[in-house]
């Protein structure tokens, strides 16, 4: 992979094909790392079904380029198909959003008419359901395309529902070099660090970042865990339990209505600390994303109950306007309205791609099909642990086991996403029925729980036109 552009250390006219070009969060942030780093040199080349969102980010690109801080040498360009944004790649970036807004609005807004809550609905639950019944046949068209176009590439998926995205790609393509990337296990190692620095006798001035802490990770995307926590080679888990006695009650200090006015995506650990209470492991994602994969902190009777635990639900209405408001400030970047600032993205995904390449190696968080790195899970399924990502090569490490109690939380979900899979290569619409019925959130009686995924499908048909809806028995009155 790019050996013939290597010289010096450098490697030069590298391609990176990013498909979702027109993204208003990862591709900023891709162009911010691939900027400020020395070893990587070449060209992006974006492209989205909105092709002006494109235009739009190669012009950010551009911009940044422009700025003194900037030291690789980066041209961006917008190209008009999928097909010329792979030709050749190095490396492709997924990160493509899910259209239209108004599917944002379905996935909540309906489940909510029948008391079931979600509090983000990108990975599980209904919501992640009939994300993923969306995504599956998206995926496979991006996987036969780098199959024609790139097949040696390296595939780096951003998009969710994560774990269905990427094992879509081994499905169509099972010589596809891709791995699934999330940030969630990063920002739960800057919540450890401080738990550390909160709870040990570091010395005055002496502080502690997440990149200084070693764990051990094994899960699912988003419902992923922690058995061991390390600083300096020193066992440190046990900050974990000093945090939870500073915490306690976990259900005390806050009430409904208490974070009405804090973001929405305020987090204050305190489902993560509850389930490590429960089960001595503790979850490496945020409150809202753990949320959902068990169904008693989202059996709510009101939005704000869920307040109670420190998190605030994300409304259907911010999921529409985010996007917007995202591409408002990108306009004014380059109106010079408002000067574009380079921040700490805290992002592998740059340090990824250059040790892949040959340069310095990396242990970093990826999902991947299992291969035994994670036990009791079944073959192929798309699993996260740690890995080591060397040139041209990603090897997970054996993460071990899980407790059996959290195990087999784990594993109704991987059933019910490799169902998806399968129902979505067939068009199998009473299929993925199926794993919509099995879904730990799915409260409902049988009757409410049919007529609920058929509102769904209704309401979002014109995006369901690669599903067999004409023969599925659950339609039928």
């Amino acid at each position: 992979m790019c050996e013939s552009h290597e010289e010096d250390g450098r490697f030069e006219d590298m391609t990176i094909g990013f498909v979702g070009g027109g993204s208003r969060d990862w591709a900023s942030k891709m162009m911010t790392d691939l900027a400020r780093q020395h070893t990587l040199e070449g060209e992006v080349r974006l492209y989205d079904i909105d092709q002006a969102s494109a235009e739009q980010n190669a012009r950010l690109g551009a911009l940044i380029q422009d700025r003194e801080e900037a030291i690789a040498e980066w041209d961006y360009r917008a190209v008009p198909s999928l097909a010329d944004a792979l030709d050749g790649a190095d490396v492709v970036v997924l990160s493509t959003q899910d259209p239209p807004a108004e599917t944002f609005a379905h996935d909540l807004d309906i489940p909510a008419e029948y008391g079931i809550y979600q509090s983000v609905g990108d990975t599980v639950g209904p919501g992640g359901t009939f994300r993923a019944m969306r995504a599956i046949p998206q995926y496979r068209e991006i996987a036969a395309a780098i199959r024609e176009h790139c097949p040696d590439a390296w595939v780096l998926n951003y998009t969710n529902p994560m774990t269905v995205c990427t094992r879509t790609l081994y499905e169509e393509f099972p010589d596809i070099k891709a791995v699934g990337l999330c940030h969630e296990v990063l920002h739960v190692k800057d919540d450890l660090a401080e738990y550390v620095e909160k709870h040990r006798n570091l010395g005055e001035g002496q502080s502690v970042s997440g990149d200084d802490l070693r764990v051990n990770v094994k899960g699912i995307n988003h419902f992923t865990w922690i058995d061991d926590v390390r600083f300096r080679s020193e066992d440190v888990f046990d900050v974990i339990d000093a945090e939870l006695d500073s915490q306690r009650p976990l259900l005390g200090g806050f009430e409904p209505g208490d974070l009405d006015d804090e973001t929405f995506y305020v987090n204050n650990d305190r489902i993560a600390l509850d389930l490590y209470r429960r089960f001595g492991t503790f979850p490496a994602a945020g409150d809202r994303h753990l949320a959902e994969f068990v169904p008693w902190y989202l059996n709510i009777d009101d939005p704000k109950d869920i307040q109670r635990w420190g998190i605030r639900l994300t409304p259907s209405e911010h999921r529409i306007e985010h996007w917007p408001a995202n591409e408002r400030e990108r306009e004014r970047y380059l109106a010079g309205e408002e000067a574009f600032e380079f921040t700490d993205t805290g992002e592998k995904m740059v340090e990824l791609m250059t040790a892949l390449l040959g340069g310095e190696e990396l242990v970093t968080n990826v999902n991947l099909p299992n291969h035994g790195q994670l036990s009791g899970v079944r073959e192929g399924a798309v699993v996260e642990t740690n890995a080591l990502v060397t040139d041209d090569d990603i090897v997970p490490h054996a993460a071990g086991e899980l407790p059996e109690q959290v195990l087999s939380m784990v594993r109704t979900h991987v059933s019910n996403q490799e169902t998806l899979i399968e129902a979505g290569f067939d068009g199998d619409l009473d299929l993925a029925y199926r794993a919509f019925l099995n879904d730990p959130l799915v409260t409902l009686p049988p009757e409410d729980a049919r007529n609920l995924f058929v509102d769904l499908v209704d309401a979002e048909r014109p995006y369901l036109t690669d599903w067999n809806l004409d023969e599925a028995t659950v339609l039928e009155a």
